[in-house]
C-alpha cells in the first residue's frame, strides 16, 4: 500500500477541522433557537400550598 502524501494529509486536516467546527456551531445555534422560541404547554399541578402531598410550582405562569 502506498502511504498518503503529506500534502493530502494536510489538506484533509485543514478541511475536517473547519467542517467539524461548523457542525458544532450549527448544532449550538439550533439549540439556542429552539430554547428561545419554544413555549411548553402548562402541565397540571397543585395551585395552592398544602393541598395534598404532590409537588407544586414555585411560581406558576399558567
Amino acid at each position: 500500500m502506498k502511504a498518503s502524501s503529506p500534502i493530502r494529509t494536510r489538506w484533509l486536516v485543514w478541511t475536517l477541522i473547519p467542517a467539524a467546527f461548523i457542525v458544532f456551531a450549527a448544532a449550538n445555534i439550533h439549540l439556542v433557537y429552539v430554547a428561545v422560541t419554544s413555549q411548553p404547554d402548562c402541565v397540571p399541578h397543585l395551585k395552592e400550598a398544602g393541598a395534598g402531598e404532590a409537588f407544586r410550582a414555585a411560581k406558576s405562569a399558567c
